[in-house]
C-alpha cells in the first residue's frame, strides 16, 4: 500500500552536499536510508523513528549525514555533507509500517516498503 518516491541523487565533487528525499504515500513507523555500491552489499546508512525523535547513524556517517522527517508530509530526508568517494552508492529510502518490527531499524528485513534507490556519485 504504501509507495515510496525517491529524489535528490546526483553528482557532487568530495566535500560538497546533496539532500535526498523520500516522499511516502501512507503511514509509516521508522524510516531509514540504505545504501548498496557497486559489488557490495546493501549497507544501512541512516533511521529515524515514528516521531522523530530518535535517530540512529552507521560509524561512517556519523557527523556528516543527518537524517529528519516530516510527517505532515511523509517525507523522510538525508541531508549528506562533506561527501567523500567513498560514498558513492544507489542510495534507497525504506519504511517500516509493523510496529514490532520498527526497532530493528539498521536490519533490511524489518523495511516492508523500499524506494527506487537515487544515485550519488562522489568524484575526487
Amino acid at each position: 500500500q504504501v509507495q515510496l518516491v525517491e529524489s535528490g541523487g546526483g553528482l557532487v565533487q568530495a566535500g560538497g552536499s546533496l539532500r535526498l528525499s523520500c516522499a511516502a504515500s501512507g503511514r509509516t513507523f521508522t524510516m531509514g536510508w540504505f545504501r548498496q555500491a557497486p559489488g557490495r552489499e546493501r549497507e544501512f546508512v541512516a533511521a529515524i523513528s515514528q516521531s522523530g525523535d530518535s535517530t540512529w547513524y552507521v560509524d561512517s556517517v556519523k557527523g556528516r549525514f543527518t537524517i529528519s522527517r516530516d510527517n505532515a508530509k511523509n517525507t523522510v530526508y538525508l541531508q549528506t555533507n562533506s561527501l567523500k568517494p567513498e560514498d558513492t552508492a544507489v542510495y534507497y529510502c525504506a519504511a517500516n509500517t509493523v510496529l514490532r518490527y520498527s526497532s530493528a531499524y539498521a536490519s533490511s528485513w524489518a523495511y516492508d516498503y523500499w524506494g527506487q534507490g537515487t544515485q550519488v556519485t562522489v568524484s575526487s
